[in-house]
């Protein structure tokens, strides 16, 4: 796990690119602390921020070159089926001219080179890890970037006068001083409706994401993108299964997953919020594991807040090393600082990530295994109930539009706050199904009340761009939420968010459930396996009984903190530094953050704390950062 960068300019002299990549490797340095690396060749500079995991020794440190020098890769992640690869390819290809491929280190990264260098880029379908990298060929000069299939390892990268430049972070190119950029205006109302830019765009006009599954090749001036792999594929693969033959084969791809994410030569464990995520992973890791398994959890003394008896139940039924960290509100507030000069990118998530990992790198570990995707690919959040719901009252599309608004205007009347708002303008659409319906899932406001805040005609042309690509077939309404549900919110908020947090104190964070193997076969699973009575009863029934009843029935909660209390106390003066800051901005229609954070203080029901932070966060941000916001 580390951080990358990249520069290709004809126009700046090795000097001038040595000292830009010197400078943007120093603004990874949080992702790299065991070794710095820089290498120049013609009009290329590379540079690499190492956070050993595999193979400690100085070898395998990066810039890291071929046998015979011809190519040098960088690359950050983890290639979780290295050593497979590397059996085959210390075979000598049948049928073919390929030599069994020498190594002189114990890497993944060596293995990465020499697939690349035996099989070109059809090497990445046989890839499965997490990872973003690029490997320059000196003779050809040509240069390829790519990023896993479902973007756990980010990728960003930018286009000028000057060349070519890319990193694992927003800040390094923004530091790297080749061009004056800018605030991405045009995807402000987006960033206001979802506390997030979906990819491929950022806050930065000019810099993109390179998208999950996808390579980019820089050869003579020309760049090509292309796509190796989608998400929005459903296999199938179980339709002739059992229902207890479905439930086994997700048990070995699980057990395997969580299996290949086990190999470290650094002490690691694992995250344990006492949910069934995180449970299951612990549980699994616990049945191949020589030694105890370390489990941490991060415990409030408010009982509201607080998820330790929980995960104190997993910790002795699997006899783990349990790190129960105990912290007041207070505590996390004086590291939220912290946490905010960490974000790469400005949202309204990524604090609490930030001290859930801090607490564990502090702790003596340097990986951890996480539970994130479980809830996309098991039907564990309140949307899929929602859509399944949605799906079977098609008919409310005969009622005419005038009388479903009229309708619509009652509930608002008697239910109020955010969802009697969302209800209102979804029965005004004028039709209603899953395409029009899922962009209002995780918004933040109604439309209506989004133009009052800012101009907003381009704000659901992203996801439903997106929403295009999801396959919608009968029978699998469940897989297309989960498909929509990764493409946006799991990819642009949690994953961002569990790599620049954890990377900010040089933790390595791995997902089992992001397993691409695991993804495609549950995504081929027919509705009626996968929500029956309750959310996630698939997974459960999975494991059979690996979970103690108490886990399996205990409320959803998921890590929280007091914010709504905060943000109109502790942290009220900074909110309102930042509100005054965004109003001085004139990004906004003049006075229209100002009322809604005066709303917010007088009590009003339907401005909750989320509603504001993301807002709040993103002047920080700008201040910080000092981006030009004209």
């Amino acid at each position: 796990m580390c951080g990358i960068n990249g520069l290709i300019s004809a126009n700046l002299s090795l000097s001038q690119r040595q000292e830009i990549v010197e400078r943007m490797n120093l603004t990874l340095a949080h992702r790299g602390p065991d070794n710095d690396g820089i290498w120049s060749d013609a009009a290329i500079t590379l540079g690499h921020r190492r956070l050993s995991i595999i193979d400690l020794s100085a070898e395998s440190n990066q810039p890291f070159f071929s046998h015979d020098k011809r190519y040098v890769i960088v690359y950050n992640g983890e290639l979780y089926n290295y050593k497979e690869l590397k059996l085959e390819l210390q075979r000598a290809a049948h049928g073919t001219a390929d030599q069994p491929y020498i190594f002189r280190t114990n890497s993944d990264t060596e293995v990465i080179l020499a697939a690349y260098l035996r099989w070109g880029i059809k090497c990445l379908e046989l890839f499965n890890g997490m990872y973003a990298m690029a490997i320059y060929d000196k003779e050809t000069k040509k240069l390829v970037v790519m990023r896993d299939r479902l973007g756990v390892k980010p990728l960003y990268y930018s286009f000028s006068d000057e060349g070519f430049i890319f990193s694992s972070e927003i800040r390094p190119i923004l530091r790297a001083g080749l061009k004056k950029f800018i605030l991405n205006r045009e995807v402000l109302s987006e960033y206001t409706m979802y506390q997030t830019v979906l990819a491929p765009n950022t806050i930065v006009k000019g810099i993109k994401v390179l998208m999950p599954g996808h390579y980019m090749s820089v050869e003579e001036g020309k760049v090509l993108v292309t796509q190796y792999y989608s998400v929005n594929k459903l296999s199938k693969s179980g339709d002739d299964l059992s229902y207890s033959e479905t439930c086994h084969k997700i048990n070995d791809l699980l057990s395997l997953a969580v299996q290949r994410r086990m190999e470290a030569d650094v002490p690691f464990g694992a995250f344990l919020s006492g949910g069934i995520d995180s449970s299951i992973v612990v549980g699994l890791m616990s049945k191949v594991s020589n030694e105890r398994v370390q489990t941490f959890n991060v415990s409030f003394d408010e009982g509201e807040f607080s998820e330790s008896r929980y995960a104190r139940i997993i910790a002795k039924r699997f006899n783990t090393n349990h790190h129960e960290i105990k912290l007041t509100p207070r505590d996390f507030l004086v590291d939220l600082p912290e946490a905010l000069a960490a974000m790469d990118h400005p949202g309204g998530d990524g604090p609490n990530t930030y001290i859930v990992a801090k607490a564990t790198k502090q702790s003596g570990v340097t990986m951890a295994l996480s539970g994130v995707g479980g809830d996309e690919l098991f039907a564990g959040y309140d949307v899929f109930k929602r859509m399944a719901t949605l799906q079977s009252k098609a008919w409310i599309n005969t009622v005419p539009v005038l009388a479903r608004k009229a309708a619509g205007y009652l509930i608002k009347k008697r239910k109020g706050g955010v969802s009697g708002n969302k209800i209102e303008e979804l029965l005004g659409l004028e039709r209603i199904d899953f395409s029009s319906a899922y962009p209002l899932n995780r918004s933040l406001f109604t439309e209506k009340e989004l133009n009052i805040l800012v101009k907003n005609e381009k704000t659901f042309d992203t996801i439903r761009a997106i929403l295009k690509l999801v396959p919608q077939e009968e029978n699998y309404l469940l897989s297309a939420v989960s498909c929509a549900e990764i493409n946006t919110y799991l990819q642009n908020i949690l994953l961002r968010d569990t790599d620049q947090m954890g990377m900010a104190v040089a933790l390595e964070i791995r997902e089992p459930f992001l397993d691409y193997r695991l993804l495609e076969f549950v995504l081929g699973i027919k509705d009626h396996y996968k929500y029956p009575h309750t959310p996630k009863k698939l997974l459960v029934d999975s494991v059979g009984d690996l979970l103690p009843k108490e886990i399996v029935d205990r409320p959803k909660m998921g890590f929280t903190l007091p914010w709504q209390h905060w943000l109109k106390n502790e942290l009220k003066s900074f909110c309102e530094y930042n509100v005054e800051g965004l109003e001085q901005k004139g990004l906004y229609r003049p006075g229209a953050i100002s009322k809604l954070w005066g709303s917010y203080i007088k009590g009003d029901k339907t401005i909750v704390w989320s509603r504001l932070w993301h807002l709040i966060v993103l002047n920080n941000w700008l201040d910080q950062n000092k981006l030009d916001i004209r």
